[in-house]
């Protein structure tokens, strides 16, 4: 028999950001929409690699694609909710990273959704992959989690 998967708490996340729910994010079942959580992973990331690790996205010579992505939905949401969002770093290689993600409803340790994404870092100019550069690596490091620890 199959052990059921333990579902993240907040202390698994070494960083968070909060994110306010929007009208336009609730679909016509009344409740945030599955692609919404997609752009919550987006800006959860992103900004902590701005923000964190430096990285220019108007002009900078490399940016992150995403090339691979999952989310596991437990609980729904719902505008006008307040959220938070939940990073970690699950695997970090040479021009790559996989990002662990989730996201809790405010004064909740208890992820309401989980999931992942994989960013390749590219040159800009050639579209070719490149390492990750240092200060963008010292941040992801900070939020690398041991394989046992997830």
């Amino acid at each position: 028999m199959k052990a059921e998967k333990k579902i993240s708490q907040r202390a698994d996340y070494g960083y968070h950001m909060p994110i306010n729910t929007r009208w336009s994010d609730n679909d016509l079942y009344g409740h945030v929409n599955n692609v919404m959580y997609y752009s919550y992973f987006d800006s959860v990331a992103n900004t902590y690699l701005i923000q964190e690790g430096g990285l220019d996205i108007h002009g900078g010579s490399i940016v992150g694609y995403v090339v691979n992505s999952g989310c596991n939905y437990f609980s729904p949401i719902a505008f006008p909710e307040t959220l938070v969002g939940g990073l970690r770093v699950n695997k970090l290689g040479n021009s790559s990273v996989e990002y662990g993600l989730a996201i809790f409803k405010e004064g909740s340790d208890t992820a309401v959704a989980e999931g992942h994404f994989v960013h390749v870092f590219v040159d800009r100019e050639t579209d070719r992959s490149v390492a990750i550069p240092e200060q963008l690596r010292g941040a992801l490091e900070k939020l690398l989690v041991v394989e046992g620890n997830r």
